[in-house]
């Protein structure tokens, strides 16, 4: 099975300790986020865990505990926006994020460290040209070091729209994402960088943009040297690519506190949620109680295992 950490918010940035203690004591429990006393113990054993995938926008502290993971497939998902302290309120400066986006992809390769450039938004401080300009400025730094940038355009969602309110965000037209997407091309083909989106309706590929898979069974089988067998993941949206996985994630712990968020509701309810996380615990956040329902994960790896002929 592959092992997404996570969607729903960033693990190696805040909570990399528990996750290396949850890799040793070989499981971890997650709720349901739809049903929170439905409680699943997720098997993270080597035998069949296929690949984990890091969502992260600064693993600096993970750096140093990536030996732990010998003997596992992974890689990371890496974001890396223009945007600043007003709208991504507690990530460090860009020049911190993109060193250690460079020290990461020297440890591992630039094959499993995907750049993300997303969410896209426009507002009245941000335009077209501001983008072209730090992407390229970004793709200069970072073009050496990986190999695909994912794109995506703001979908905006009540809680979204709420936290957003502040900066007086425009909705892209086809037309503006098209001319983004055709600026953002020409940049990447000199830094020898591909452009896939993540779970977008419109269609780039004239561009030479197409559709791709953020959980990537293509890319997963070429790290892990064995054919990978994984349908596509029915519990995302209809534009999403990925390949099935389970996450290990919640929500509203995110403390990078990005206004754009949709994995954060509400900024208080993280905080208190960051000071009921013990990293010895098997849950993220807080403790099992007597009303939850703890049940074991069917877990089966997804690597197509060939007969011997003797």
């Amino acid at each position: 099975m592959i092992i997404s950490v996570s969607r729903r918010t960033d693990i190696p940035a805040f909570y990399s300790d528990w996750f290396f203690k949850r890799l040793e004591e070989g499981f971890v429990l997650v709720r349901n986020p739809m049903n929170p006393q439905q409680v699943s113990k997720v098997s993270l054993s080597k035998a069949v865990v296929d690949c984990f995938v890091f969502w992260t926008k600064n693993p600096k502290s993970m750096l140093e505990k990536l030996p732990l993971l010998a003997g596992y497939d992974y890689y990371f998902q890496f974001t890396l926006n223009p945007y600043d302290q007003e709208i991504e309120v507690n990530l460090p400066k860009k020049a911190e994020i993109i060193k250690t986006f460079i020290e990461l992809s020297n440890l591992i390769g630039k094959d499993r460290v995907i750049w993300r450039y997303d969410p896209i938004l426009l507002t009245d401080k941000i335009t077209i040209g501001d983008h072209l300009e730090y992407f390229n400025i970004l793709a200069g730094q970072l073009g050496d070091y990986t190999r695909k940038c994912v794109i995506s355009f703001l979908d905006q969602y009540q809680k979204t729209e709420r936290n957003t309110s502040c900066l007086r965000v425009q909705y892209l037209t086809e037309l503006q994402m098209r001319e983004l997407a055709q600026g953002f091309v020409k940049i990447a083909k000199s830094h020898n960088l591909i452009i896939e989106t993540c779970a977008e309706k419109i269609e780039l590929a004239d561009l030479g943009i197409n559709h791709g898979k953020c959980i990537d069974d293509q890319l997963i089988a070429e790290i892990s040297g064995a054919e990978i067998e994984v349908a596509k993941d029915k519990s995302q949206r209809k534009e999403c690519g990925c390949v099935a996985s389970i996450d290990i994630g919640a929500y509203n712990t995110c403390n990078n506190n990005c206004l754009y968020c949709y994995a954060n509701f509400n900024q208080k309810v993280v905080l208190t949620n960051l000071k009921q996380h013990n990293k010895d615990a098997p849950l993220l956040v807080g403790e099992l109680t007597e009303r939850d329902v703890v049940r074991e994960r069917e877990m089966v790896s997804c690597k197509v295992r060939q007969s011997k002929l003797f």
